[in-house]
């Protein structure tokens, strides 16, 4: 039997991708983990990219084509997209004003004495505890 003979008799088993053929190229791209700089670029292959710079000091994701070897897009460490990098041109940027990220306000701040004793009060009170009989 010739090839197109035996892929003749299964052409009725042959579904077509719908919607999804869209996305088909986005499936076979691949995503390369970036720690963003103080001055919000990361580096790929040499290349120096621009991000948000919002994103300084925090892991972003390079979406990557690799035959073309170029940066497509930037994601989260969801997979989010957060937009697209760009090419550093050092030259434009050289006098540009940069806003400094607002501090991260961790989630678990103290905000008054705590209520309880600490780990020494909890030793004390179970060595001094009186014996049972």
């Amino acid at each position: 039997m010739t090839p197109l003979a035996r892929y003749q008799q299964d052409l009725a088993k042959v579904r077509t991708l719908g919607p999804k053929a869209a996305q088909l190229d986005a499936l076979f791209l691949h995503r390369v983990h970036r720690l963003v700089r103080k001055d919000g670029t990361v580096s790929y292959l040499g290349t120096r990219f621009e991000v948000p710079f919002e994103l300084s000091g925090k892991t972003v994701r390079l979406v990557v084509d690799p035959h073309a070897e170029a940066v497509v897009g930037v994601e989260n460490e969801q997979g989010e997209s957060i937009g697209s990098a760009t090419p550093l041109d050092a030259l434009a940027n050289l006098d540009r004003q940069r806003r400094k990220p607002d501090p991260a306000v961790p989630d678990t701040v103290p905000v008054g004495p705590k209520a309880g004793p600490n780990l020494i009060e909890l030793a004390y009170q179970q060595y001094h505890r009186p014996m049972e009989a």
